[in-house]
């Protein structure tokens, strides 16, 4: 029987990103599926922290298998900035890609070293044990945006050993070298070795 996992998010691009990168290996909910609704509360001052209280979220109220992540753009020169902040970086609360890339580049416009990197930390509770993966692709925060596939600040990443940002590689390509794939990567593993 295939192995059934609650993608504790709310964000539609992150859920099609991993079902595209896991395929048919292992079958993944989304909370709209167990009929969650709440908008879980990310108050950690880690990406592992806010991971684990979005997968402890739904493992409390639901008592399934489940993971969480949270994604950190992490800019060398702005000391890690936005990193916990990232999807939230312009507006509070709100996500709003476009003035999170607007004040990124804003912050930078001064700045030379332009070396950044994306962090990616799953939390996975799986039969009431804590597991932790991460993922982490390097590169350069270039000075306007490019290409239109992709979400948040793909348009203005270029992943080291690439010419072109994570919107205009596409999805495929995207999806076999990113951040979230390389933490994908390591759940899946982790999750096959318990069959």
């Amino acid at each position: 029987m295939k192995l059934k996992l609650v993608f504790a998010t709310n964000n539609a691009h992150k859920l099609e990103e991993i079902r595209a990168i896991l395929g048919d290996k292992i079958e993944i909910l989304s909370l709209s599926d167990i009929d969650c609704h709440a908008d879980i509360p990310e108050t950690a001052d880690t990406l592992q922290g806010n991971a684990l209280l979005k997968a402890q979220y739904v493992y409390t109220h639901y008592r399934l298998n489940c993971f969480a992540d949270d994604t950190g753009l992490e800019v060398e020169a702005l000391n890690g900035a936005p990193g916990v902040h990232t999807a939230r970086y312009a507006a509070g609360e709100q996500h709003d890609s476009e003035a999170n890339m607007k004040l990124l580049l804003h912050n930078l416009r001064y700045e030379e070293n332009r070396n950044a990197q994306f962090r990616t930390v799953i939390a996975l509770i799986f039969n009431g044990k804590e597991y932790f993966f991460e993922g982490k692709v390097e590169g350069d925060i270039i000075k306007e945006k490019r290409g239109s596939e992709g979400f948040g600040y793909d348009p203005i990443f270029i992943p080291k050993g690439y010419y072109k940002t994570f919107a205009e590689l596409g999805a495929d390509i995207k999806n076999s070298i990113s951040h979230r794939a390389k933490a994908v990567e390591l759940l899946c593993k982790f999750l096959t070795e318990q069959k």
